[in-house]
């Protein structure tokens, strides 16, 4: 009797902290807001007045923004989707040569932008470049089809970000139980059909959801579709802000790309559906060896993807930045460097402990308004860098004058622009676009931590404060480093949210890239790019393998 009423009383205790709001939960929703400032702005700008400018570029070259960011969508998930499901497939049921280090090689193109990839391939395969002057000199080849196109745009976009379904298809394949295959082949199915009707439907929630992580990343990207003359949203964007002068008409712009992300979440919200469903008692799978001239096509399978999304470009770099590289002089390298790991273990830092803050809020309480506003302030990931700098511009500009004329009318002191411009402003957005990863990655381990742990604790009386400090964080700790690595990387590699809003004289190692390659100074930005890849190469063959 003793024991049931020591139930009930722990039951009550979970449901009141669940139900009450509390200054921990508050705090959640105020730490919320300044993440959601450019997404507000966004949403808000799409019903305010631009002037004729967005009435123009309707009429003009939105449909143009439109087609070909559907385009670039659908081609590149076509292409990642075909490299990403048979390599998974491959090097998750079967041994052949190789078939233990290419987990690892498959996953090596994260390390490197895909902007770097693009100028790669823009400088070896343009009709001045290197493989198309040895075809007319050897074999007297006519011009391949140009590299800078939609087409050329899509394929290396593709091979850059295929091991994001890559990785949740291998995860998918290996955690299958034999038993639905070996069931298939007893009843006479062969490879193929138990590969068509058994594996691949139980898999697609994860393929689906790497799916969608490619055609996020695809449409946030600036760097290969401003390379190679592509018209999309992200170039419209920013050519309506900094061409045409015209900042609404940039954000309604914005807007609309919004709802091209706000469908993607959708779709990889909905991809989660049916993950857990495995009704059979698991039988561990037996990899097969494959032998003759199948292994060899397994390994080339899996090569011809490394080659193009890792390989070749980091050789080209290396070749470049050894015969040219870049003139900078080593205090100026430095300085490169020291500034990219500045932002990046800033950033990194800020993401894992508001991740940590609004993980642990979201499971404490039920309250809507909180899960609204965590809700909120994590979609940020989805919508492209650029997106979230051009919509934080107008309200930290605000702020700031606002600031700055109550200051100088109170106190009489001018203390200037505090956030536009500044180091602040620019971290504000990698927040804004990064706290998703690191809140996923802190949730998913948040999850496996048993519920009793914390109504033991509610019982006892103890505040949200330790029960986070002395249960949870010492079983996080392994995924809050795995979520600071993914930032850091992401961090390394932004583009577009780093060019708009770098202090002045600010620069880093992607914005460096980004400045001579524009010039088509190629050689010369191979230092800086191949710097990038290294800092990208280690965090990300650590996480591969945990």
């Amino acid at each position: 009797m003793q024991g049931y009423n020591g139930s009930i009383n722990t039951v009550q205790a979970v449901e009141v902290m669940k139900s009450k709001l509390t200054l921990w939960d508050a705090s959640a929703v105020l730490l919320a807001v300044p993440v959601a400032l450019p997404v507000l702005a966004i949403l808000i700008s799409f019903f305010g007045g631009s002037g004729d400018t967005f009435g123009h570029l309707a009429t003009t070259v939105l449909p143009d923004y439109l087609l070909n960011t559907v385009l670039l969508m659908l081609l590149v998930g076509v292409i990642a989707l075909m490299v990403g499901v048979p390599t998974a497939w491959l090097t998750a049921r079967y041994r052949f040569p190789g078939s233990r280090v290419f987990p690892l090689l498959l996953v090596l193109p994260l390390a490197a932008p895909a902007y770097v990839l693009g100028y790669v391939y823009a400088d070896l395969l343009d009709y001045t470049g290197l493989v198309q002057t040895s075809l007319r000199a050897l074999w007297g080849l006519s011009s391949l089809p140009p590299i800078r196109s939609l087409p050329g745009a899509a394929l290396v976009i593709a091979f850059a970000v295929y091991p994001y379904i890559f990785l949740l298809a291998r995860v998918s394949f290996s955690q299958q139980a034999a038993n639905h295959i070996l069931v298939a082949k007893t009843l006479g199915a062969d490879s193929g059909r138990v590969f068509w009707k058994v594996v691949l439907p139980v898999a697609r929630p994860a393929i689906v959801g790497g799916l969608a992580l490619v055609l996020m990343e695809t449409v946030a990207d600036y760097g290969v579709v401003e390379h190679y003359g592509v018209q999309t949203f992200t170039t419209g964007i920013f050519r309506t802000w900094f061409a045409m002068g015209s900042p609404s008409g940039a954000l309604q712009l914005a807007a609309c790309l919004f709802v091209i992300a706000a469908l993607l979440v959708t779709l990889e919200e909905m991809s989660r559906r049916g993950q857990l469903a495995n009704p059979v008692a698991p039988v561990p799978v037996a990899l097969e060896a494959l032998s003759g001239w199948r292994s060899w096509m397994a390994s080339l399978i899996c090569l011809v993807p490394v080659m193009i999304g890792f390989i070749v470009p980091v050789t080209a770099l290396l070749l470049d930045a050894v015969a040219e590289g870049d003139a900078l002089d080593v205090a100026r390298l430095v300085s490169l460097i020291s500034n990219t790991l500045l932002v990046a273990l800033i950033a990194a830092g800020i993401c894992v402990a508001a991740a940590v803050w609004l993980a642990y809020a979201a499971r404490r309480t039920e309250q809507p308004l909180i899960r609204s506003g965590i809700r909120l302030a994590t979609l940020g990931y989805a919508i492209p860098g650029m997106v979230l700098a051009v919509g934080l511009l107008q309200p930290l500009a605000t702020f700031d004058r606002s600031l700055a004329t109550f200051i100088l009318e109170s106190f009489e002191t001018n203390i200037g622009l505090l956030l536009t411009g500044s180091l602040g402003g620019l971290i504000l957005v990698y927040l804004a676009r990064f706290l998703t990863v690191a809140f996923n990655n802190v949730q998913s381990n948040l999850i496996q931590v048993n519920a009793r742990y914390d109504e033991v604790a509610a019982t006892l009386g103890a505040p949200p404060s330790r029960i986070l400090r002395r249960i949870h964080m010492p079983l996080l700790l392994p995924g809050l480093g795995a979520a600071l690595l993914v930032v850091f990387v992401d961090v390394i590699k932004e583009l577009p949210a780093t060019l708009v809003l770098r202090p002045f004289n600010f620069d880093t190692l992607a914005t460096r890239v980004f400045r001579l390659a524009s010039d088509e100074r190629l050689a010369e930005a191979s230092t800086a790019a191949l710097l990038i890849v290294l800092l990208g190469i280690i965090p990300t063959l650590f996480l591969t393998k945990r």
